[in-house]
């Protein structure tokens, strides 16, 4: 696949709207990572689609599994991402190229519990029934840092944390202040 520009649609709004939609499923994946939600993390994919993720390489259901075992481990991930390029090659397929530093913590005392990764995922996206979704996945590793667990400040008590399930706070309904407002006030 050519990654080169394609200058050849003559709307670019549609290019416009579909770096936002890419960009948005590069978002709902890591928050499906970091809240530990693989239906989301899944929905981020065709069903079809492969993924080379470090030490796997596989399909969707093996990836999810994986993730599955591997995460865990970790009391937190953060994945945070930076530079985000889209290039077009057609009006429904795309190679995205996101940076991003992802955080690990752990409190055992295994220094690998506490790492921090700068990373690039570059994707293949293809737009399929209105939906751009990846198609292929490869993560680079570009450098690790292992954090000093002993360096880090506990999180005060009766401080809001995320979690890693669907109770943590981005979960919960959307307020409406117009309308969840009291009316005996």
């Amino acid at each position: 696949m050519s990654t080169k520009p394609d200058h050849t649609t003559p709307d670019p709004l549609h290019h416009l709207l579909a770096r936002q939609e890419i960009h948005d499923v590069v978002l709902r994946y890591c928050r499906g990572v970091d809240r530990l939600d693989l239906d989301t993390v899944r929905a981020c994919y065709h069903p079809d689609a492969t993924d080379e993720h470090g030490s796997f390489t596989g399909d969707v259901d093996a990836f999810l599994a994986w993730i599955g075992r591997l995460l865990p481990r970790y009391t937190m991930t953060m994945h945070v991402v930076a530079n985000h390029l889209v290039e077009f090659a057609g009006p429904e397929l795309a190679r995205a190229e996101t940076y991003g530093i992802a955080y690990h913590r752990s409190e055992g005392g295994d220094p690998r519990g506490n790492l921090t990764t700068g990373f690039r995922y570059i994707d293949d996206f293809a737009r399929r029934d209105g939906a751009w979704r990846i198609a292929k996945r490869v993560a680079t590793t570009e450098w690790v840092r292992i954090d000093d667990a002993a360096g880090q400040w506990p999180v005060p008590d009766g401080m809001l944390t995320g979690r890693r399930d669907r109770e943590d706070p981005v979960y919960a309904p959307l307020s409406d202040p117009e309308h969840d407002a009291d009316p005996t006030a």
